[in-house]
């Protein structure tokens, strides 16, 4: 299970400001990347906050429900868009959705951030990256819960506005009943073009269905 392992090795320096940081959305054929960033209280425990991805859904909904619903936990969310993504690739733009996260979180600033996977490029914040950081840390797994939980959320919004994709069951990722939507219907403008399983279809870009 995570812990405060990584964050006192910073709060027994003087950084008191130590904020975690984690992506959802990296992989999918469609759909937003979205960061979340969250700064616990030194004295926060929990009995099983832990990587979103070792979580079950509705677990994860209680847990962002009593993350956000918490007055000592700061937290915030940024996205990049599917046009960000194919115009900048999906790591600059999962990066910028990161940096869009944490200067969310206002004042005062981090003094420290805890990076799921490798080090940010010409990250505003002073840095350190942890990989499989969301199952040591208990900021970056929180951070986790809140990417996973919005993202989630978004693709169910779209699963509404373009049914026949079937967004709702598998979050945009590429499975065989999203790649046989494509094929039958062609991508929609949530689509990420720039993603070979989509740009290899041969499909027309120029539209998409919406019902």
């Amino acid at each position: 299970m995570p812990d405060f392992a990584f964050e006192s090795l910073h709060w027994s320096a003087g950084r008191r400001v130590v904020a975690g940081v984690d992506e959802a959305g990296r992989g999918p054929l469609a759909g937003p990347v979205v960061a979340g960033a969250v700064v616990l209280p030194e004295d926060f425990q929990h009995a099983w906050l832990n990587d979103s991805k070792k979580l079950s859904a509705p677990r994860r909904e209680a847990l962002y429900e009593e993350l956000t619903g918490n007055g000592r936990i700061r937290f915030a969310s940024g996205m990049a868009s599917v046009e960000e993504i194919d115009r900048l690739n999906i790591l600059r733009a999962t990066h910028l959705a990161m940096g869009r996260a944490v200067a969310a979180l206002g004042e005062p600033r981090p003094e420290m951030v805890l990076i799921d996977g490798l080090p940010v490029r010409d990250f505003a914040w002073p840095q350190q990256a942890v990989v499989k950081g969301d199952a040591l840390s208990l900021s970056i797994a929180a951070a986790s819960i809140i990417a996973k939980v919005e993202r989630d959320r978004m693709m169910l919004a779209l699963d509404a506005a373009f049914p026949l994709y079937l967004f709702a069951a598998h979050k945009g990722y590429g499975t065989a009943a999203h790649l046989a939507a494509l094929q039958q219907y062609g991508p929609s403008p949530h689509h990420r073009r720039s993603f070979q399983p989509v740009a290899q279809l041969s499909l027309d870009f120029s539209g998409g269905a919406s019902t």
